[in-house]
């Protein structure tokens, strides 16, 4: 049950006569966009935000677009040229492996803190770039 203290109430109350002295406003319609549920994460495209156990996992901008592009591309393996070059925005000259690899690590270490036993994979091909699976145990 929700408690409602007398301060919230009454701000509430205020709130409520503001909208009715303006009856003239339209409301908005926010579209609210889809969930994206994979075992053990939820992944909200629209807001940019992924959760475990209703737990928001902070992520980098490049980290969030390394895990999307990679999500979006189950079971594909995303070269490190083309991750590069989507993620960067920018043409692969030779160093692209190292910048991809240390935000993939990274990207790797937070979503095992947050859960430990995830029905995931983000696999690593030696060279070549990386893959994410979803375990199929």
């Amino acid at each position: 049950m929700i408690e409602v203290n007398n301060q919230e109430s009454h701000i509430f109350d205020e709130v409520m006569d503001i909208l009715k002295r303006y009856q003239s406003l339209e409301p908005v319609q926010i579209e609210d966009g889809s969930v994206l549920s994979i075992p053990g994460l939820e992944f909200y495209p629209h807001r940019r935000k992924v959760y475990c156990n209703q737990g928001e996992i902070s992520l980098t901008a490049k980290e969030y677009e390394l895990f999307a592009l990679l999500v979006k591309n189950e079971g594909c393996v995303l070269t490190y040229e083309r991750l590069y070059q989507a993620v960067w925005g920018d043409v692969a000259i030779g160093n692209e492996s190292n910048a991809v690899k240390c935000h993939i690590r990274n990207l790797r270490r937070k979503l095992r803190e947050a859960e430990a036993d995830a029905g995931f994979t983000i696999r690593c091909v030696r060279e070549v770039g990386y893959c994410f699976e979803l375990n199929t145990q």
